[in-house]
C-alpha cells in the first residue's frame, strides 16, 4: 500500500525492452533506497512494481513490467532519460498524508487542458465514461501516483488545480497537452458508488 505523497522523481537509466515486457532501471538519491529488500514494492507514476534487483551504493533499483501494466499504464511510453515518480511503500506507523492507495492502475487519462500562472496550475484530462461515475468533486483520485483531489467534474473528464510544491515534486509539472497519465481510482468511492447502485437494482427488480 501506498499514501500517493510523492518521495521523489526518478530518471530511468536504461530500458531493456522485447514486445510484451519491459526491464527498466532507474537512478534515484541513494537515500531513496535505504533498508530495502529485493522483492520490495515501488510505485512508479503510481504503479506499484516489484524490485528485481538494487544497488544502494550507486542509486539504481531495477523493475520487471509485463503485458498487463504496459497496456493499462503510460510505463511503456517511457524512454532513458525520462522522470518518473517515486514512492515507496508503506509502512506501519507511517504518516497517511494523502489517502490510501494500491498502486493498481485502472486506466490512463489524457491531458486535454493545462493552464499555468506564476502560483496555479490547472489541468483538465480526459477520462474514458465508464469511470467517471467514481469520480466526485473534491474526492480522491490518484495521478501517476500523486494523491489529489478532484476539482470540476465534466461529462468527458475532470480538473485538477496543483499547487507549487506538487508541481516540483513530481512529474506533473513537467506534463505537457496531450500526455497519457495513469489514473487509480479511490476504492473506498469505487465500493460506495457499486454497492449503492447495486441496491438500487435490486429495489427494481422486487
Amino acid at each position: 500500500m501506498f499514501t500517493g505523497i510523492v518521495q521523489c522523481q526518478a530518471k530511468i537509466a536504461a530500458i531493456e525492452s522485447s514486445a510484451d515486457f519491459r526491464h527498466l532501471t532507474l537512478q534515484v538519491a541513494s537515500d531513496k533506497l535505504q533498508q530495502l529488500t529485493l522483492g520490495a514494492s515501488i510505485a512508479i507514476n503510481g504503479v506499484c512494481l516489484t524490485v528485481t534487483a538494487f544497488d544502494e551504493a550507486a542509486g539504481r533499483v531495477a523493475f520487471d513490467v509485463i503485458d498487463e501494466t504496459l497496456a493499462r499504464t503510460n510505463l511503456g511510453a517511457l524512454e532513458p532519460g525520462d522522470w518518473v515518480n517515486y514512492e515507496r511503500s508503506l509502512k506501519f506507523g507511517d504518516e497517511i498524508g494523502g489517502h490510501l492507495v494500491s498502486g493498481h492502475i485502472q486506466t490512463t487519462a489524457e491531458l486535454i487542458e493545462l493552464e499555468r500562472s506564476e502560483h496555479n496550475c490547472r489541468m483538465r484530462l480526459r477520462l474514458e465514461t465508464e469511470y467517471l461515475p467514481y469520480v466526485l468533486a473534491k474526492g480522491f483520485i490518484t495521478v501517476d501516483g500523486a494523491s489529489l483531489t478532484v476539482g470540476l467534474v465534466h461529462a468527458d473528464g475532470f480538473e485538477l488545480h496543483l499547487i507549487p510544491e506538487t508541481l516540483s515534486i513530481t512529474t506533473l509539472g513537467q506534463r505537457r497537452v496531450g500526455d497519457r497519465l495513469n489514473i487509480e481510482l479511490d476504492q473506498q468511492t469505487v465500493t460506495i458508488v457499486q454497492t449503492v447502485e447495486r441496491v438500487m437494482q435490486q429495489r427494481q427488480q422486487a
